[in-house]
């Protein structure tokens, strides 16, 4: 029964993810499948290699900032393993759920003869900074884009005749403190239901990630090296909006909010097959770009950047054995 529940884990996501692609194209006018023809091969490579570039920038500063957390154990990994375990942990990720986080530290625990179990404890202060800065992000947008927030509040909230109802307002705050005070006080108890369990865990294990920040010899570097990874992110994906014309006038705001429903996208689906572009398609054209020129960028994106990593972590997974078939040769 758990190997069933497992597979149907894994492809479930997959199949909603091709659904959601179908979804979409069914719908698409000949004019519209022409304009989004015409987006492809007009588009602006340059722009996209640029893009990757930034995208192997961050991968390498990643594989930097691990050691900072692998330090502490009393062994410094060479940063060729670091890289190449990094790359070959985002290729597992995209064939299953989560998988990464084993593959990679598994591969640099045998090649760099160091515990599994704490390698694997030190990926839980990179998820929690990235986590912490995520949110940073989305919470940043709310004051980037107050206004447009404001006028998709009040066009929900709005009574016809033009003001925001003061009684919805005032039971909105209600159902929110009692959902809040519901909340606290479940966590609180001892209760042993499942889903309040793995939330525990999770409160758990981000107060846990950030206490072994703090506890770092270097975490100046380990901070600096996350703001740069996440400038890389930013950056890579704002330059692929120059690759159309349509979308190089798209405001930062626009980015931004993309950015984070792209990123969003990818928990649902393993590598964020047809769920990414759809979601920056939704997100641009609440900004007023057109559905193709959005849906094509969206692909893009997602094209330029999963083919980036399947090619690298191809790569570090033929030459991760070649180079330490040739280290383990010279000290010996």
């Amino acid at each position: 029964m758990k190997s069933i529940f497992s597979i149907l884990k894994v492809l479930l996501p997959l199949a909603f993810g091709v659904f959601l692609i179908w979804y979409v194209f069914k719908d698409l006018t000949v004019q519209e499948k022409d304009d989004l023809y015409f987006s492809f091969s007009h588009a602006n490579y340059f722009w996209i290699s640029i893009s990757v570039l930034f995208g192997i920038l961050s991968h390498v500063s990643r594989a930097f900032r691990w050691k900072y957390s692998i330090e502490p154990l009393g062994k410094t990994p060479k940063f060729l393993n670091s890289f190449f375990t990094v790359m070959i942990g985002y290729v597992a990720n995209l064939a299953l759920p989560r998988l990464g986080e084993v593959t990679r530290p598994g591969l640099l625990a045998k090649y760099e003869d160091l515990p599994f179990q704490k390698l694997f404890g030190t990926i839980v202060a990179e998820r929690v900074a990235d986590l912490l800065v995520l949110s940073l992000i989305m919470a940043s947008i709310v004051f980037i884009e107050f206004d447009m927030i404001r006028d998709m509040l009040t066009n929900y909230l709005n009574t016809g005749s033009g003001n925001i109802s003061t009684g919805k307002i005032v039971s909105l705050l209600i159902i929110a403190l009692i959902g809040i005070s519901a909340f606290l006080f479940l966590m609180k108890s001892k209760s042993q239901n499942t889903l309040l369990v793995k939330i525990r865990e999770f409160i758990r294990g981000i107060l846990e990630g950030v206490q072994s920040i703090m506890k770092m010899e270097k975490k100046l570097y380990f901070l600096l090296h996350t703001v740069f990874i996440w400038v890389m992110y930013i950056g890579m994906f704002w330059l692929c909006f120059y690759s159309i014309e349509e979308t190089s006038t798209a405001s930062f705001g626009a980015i931004l909010a993309s950015f984070v429903m792209g990123s969003l996208a990818i928990v649902f689906v393993q590598g964020g097959l047809g769920v990414f572009p759809i979601a920056i398609m939704e997100t641009l054209m609440l900004y007023g770009f057109s559905k193709t020129s959005a849906l094509a960028l969206g692909w893009i994106l997602w094209t330029s950047q999963t083919l980036m990593v399947i090619v690298l972590g191809v790569i570090s997974l033929m030459l991760i054995r070649i180079y330490n078939k040739k280290r383990n040769h010279a000290v010996s």
